[in-house]
C-alpha cells in the first residue's frame, strides 16, 4: 500500500505516520527527513541539495523526486510506503504518479487529517521545550511536572502569526493537492481532534483495517 498522509502544519502527520509505520510495517517517507540525513552523508545527491539548501533555496522538484525513487527501490519499500507530507503541489502529485506508475505502483489512498485552525494556534502557542531534556510539553495538554528544574522554552515559529502564514500556504498551495486526489476518489477525511488513540482508530477506519 502506497498511503499519504495530507494536512496542515500541526495536524499531527509526523506522529501519526510513526504509528502507521509500526502498525502496516512500512517505511515513513518524509522528504524533509530524508534530505537532511542526505547532506549530512555528504553522498553526491546530498551535495546537490546542499548547493540549493545552504543558500536558502527550495530544492527543485526533480531532485526530491529522484531521493524518494532512490528510497522506493529499497527492499523496505517493496510493498508500499506512507508518505508524509509530500507531495506540497499538484505538481508534485503528478510527478510522483508518474514515477510510481513506471514501477507498477500507485497510490492507494490518501488520509486528510483536518484540524481547525483555532486548534493548531491552541497547539502551537502552548507548546513548550524542557531546555535541558529536549522534552516537549503543553501547557494545556501535557503541562510540566510541578517543581520541574530547568528552563522551558517557546520555539520562534510557535507564535499564532506563524501558524497563521504556514495555514495560508498550506490553503493555497497544498488543498488542491487534496482536489486532485478527491476527483480519483482516493480520499477519507479524518477529524484530526482527539487523543492519538482516537485519531488512529479514525486513520484505521479510513483505510479499512
Amino acid at each position: 500500500m502506497d498511503l499519504v498522509l495530507i494536512g496542515p502544519p500541526g495536524a499531527g502527520k509526523g506522529t501519526q505516520a510513526q504509528r502507521l509505520v509500526k502498525l502496516l510495517g512500512l517505511p515513513q517517507i518524509s522528504t524533509g527527513d530524508m534530505m537532511r540525513a542526505e547532506r549530512a552523508s555528504g553522498s553526491e545527491l546530498g551535495q546537490r541539495f546542499e548547493s540549493f539548501m545552504s543558500q536558502g533555496l527550495l530544492v527543485p522538484d526533480e531532485l526530491v523526486l529522484e531521493l524518494i525513487e532512490q528510497r522506493l527501490a529499497q527492499p523496505e519499500s517493496a510493498k508500499g510506503a506512507i508518505f508524509d507530507g509530500y507531495p506540497r503541489t499538484v505538481a508534485q502529485a503528478v510527478s510522483l504518479d508518474a514515477m510510481l506508475a513506471k514501477h507498477g505502483r500507485k497510490i492507494d489512498k490518501v488520509i486528510s487529517i483536518e484540524v481547525p485552525l483555532d486548534e493548531m494556534i491552541e497547539r502551537a502557542v502552548g507548546r513548550r521545550i524542557h531546555e535541558e531534556t529536549g522534552r516537549i510539553y503543553h501547557l494545556r495538554y501535557d503541562p510540566p511536572p510541578q517543581g520541574l528544574q530547568g528552563n522551558l522554552i517557546q520555539r520562534p515559529d510557535d507564535t499564532e502569526e506563524v501558524v497563521r502564514k504556514r495555514d495560508g500556504e498550506y490553503q493555497d498551495k497544498t488543498r488542491p493537492v487534496l482536489e486532485y486526489y478527491l476527483e480519483r476518489g482516493l480520499v477519507a477525511s479524518v477529524h484530526g481532534v482527539g487523543s492519538l488513540d482516537e485519531v488512529t482508530a479514525r486513520i484505521r477506519a479510513g483505510l479499512g483495517i
